[in-house]
């Protein structure tokens, strides 16, 4: 399947019959699968500078899905014209799974180990069968994207909510009975439209974590110049990371390596996923290969050897002008004498700087450390809201109970 097609005049093949929405001449077709999907009409709707909502990629993640994790696909028409996309994933989420309970190095007193009890009580119950409009593999606005010369945002707004009632209606008639409805990912200088979608609609805002970016400066054009704009300080600590590091052999991985080391590659994210605060997903352990045979030049994979054992990974996959830092894992025993994660971090910006992109996606958790090297806090704001109405008054402050509670200082790396 290849959705790199050129663009069809919907003259030439006609729109689907699908959900008539309110708008005069706009409809929605529900899609279960990627393969169903017209791909000429979701390329003349898709975004063309976002590999994320490319058919090529959502088939990857179909196909190789997080467990627990099923699809679908909006597609939208207006006046029988693609108009839009939005992509859907549906999901259990249970918060006593996901939410993991950090220990303290000194042994809790009364009051502590009874709020984690509480706590622990309160997400026990806290089970969602969720529809999200997003993806979970990532952070970022890789949900929903419109045409604005065929609908305007205000239009979107009203189409978007529409059609995912439409699909919660239509999943409900499968047997497939979802609790709410997650908007996932939005950033500040959107918030304008999806407050007041939130308002409109009911649904509940709430943050994370924040999505940790470095935008790249136009001086920079090589990693010795990036280190230059650092503070002495930072610029010792870059040394002294290297230093740490320098026996490390970096390998970059083709298919047939990463054939080879799937279950060590696994066995390394596995351990990272697993101490995070927050975890929504398990990954599939094709999922990487799928991404390298799909996308052999955007997509990396870089293995980092000591002595002759594979100690840790990283990914990036390069999304138009922005390098996206995908998932990784390492030997956390190795880490402080070997500084394995500050090591990732400096290859992904030398990678950024060589591909000459405008910005690096960090992404969510470790944020003192991102910020460190010169990543900077952008908030995201999500929306979720409760199928029943009663229950939905109760979803926000319920999500401000649970919410990991993790305090951090901000780094300010570069000289003024």
């Amino acid at each position: 399947m290849n959705s790199k097609v050129t663009p069809t005049s919907i003259l030439e093949t006609s729109a689907p019959l699908g959900k008539l929405l309110s708008l005069k001449g706009t409809s929605v077709v529900l899609y279960h699968s990627v393969d169903a999907i017209n791909p000429h009409h979701w390329a003349e709707a898709a975004p063309a500078d976002n590999v994320f909502l490319n058919l090529d990629y959502l088939s990857v993640v179909e196909k190789h899905p997080p467990k627990g994790m099923e699809f679908c696909y909006l597609l939208f028409y207006k006046d029988k014209h693609p108009a839009g996309v939005a992509m859907c994933q549906v999901q259990f989420f249970k918060a006593d799974k996901n939410i993991q309970q950090k220990d303290d190095k000194k042994p809790p007193c009364f009051f502590t180990t009874f709020a984690r009890f509480i706590k622990g009580l309160v997400a026990s119950k806290a089970e969602f069968n969720v529809l999200i409009n997003g993806n979970l593999l990532l952070t970022g606005e890789h949900g929903t994207f419109f045409k604005e010369s065929l609908i305007s945002k205000k239009e979107s707004i009203e189409l978007l909510d529409e059609a995912l009632n439409y699909t919660l209606n239509q999943l409900n008639r499968k047997g497939r009975r979802l609790s709410g409805t997650l908007l996932k990912d939005f950033y500040e200088r959107n918030r304008a439209y999806s407050s007041e979608f939130a308002k409109k609609f009911s649904f509940n805002e709430f943050t994370v974590q924040p999505n940790m970016v470095m935008r790249i400066r136009p001086e920079w054009k090589s990693f010795e110049d990036y280190t230059a704009s650092m503070l002495s300080k930072y610029r010792v600590r870059t040394k002294r990371a290297f230093k740490k590091g320098k026996d490390f052999e970096k390998v970059p991985f083709d298919v047939t390596m990463i054939e080879e080391n799937l279950d060590r590659l696994y066995e390394l994210y596995e351990g990272i996923a697993e101490n995070s605060g927050f975890n929504m997903v398990n990954l599939n352990k094709q999922y990487l290969l799928c991404l390298k045979k799909t996308f052999p030049e955007a997509f990396k994979l870089t293995g980092y050897y000591l002595k002759g054992e594979l100690v840790g990974f990283y990914t990036t996959f390069l999304n138009n002008q922005e390098l996206e830092a995908h998932f990784l894992g390492f030997d956390q025993s190795l880490n402080r004498d070997y500084q394995i994660y500050l090591n990732i971090l400096y290859d992904i910006v030398k990678e950024g700087l060589s591909q000459q992109v405008h910005e690096i996606i960090f992404a969510r958790t470790a944020m003192e450390i991102k910020s460190s090297i010169g990543a900077v806090a952008e908030e995201m704001y999500c929306y979720l809201r409760h199928r029943n109405s009663f229950s939905n008054k109760f979803v926000k402050p319920i999500l401000e109970y649970l919410r990991p509670q993790q305090e951090w200082q901000a780094r300010h790396p570069f000289k003024a």
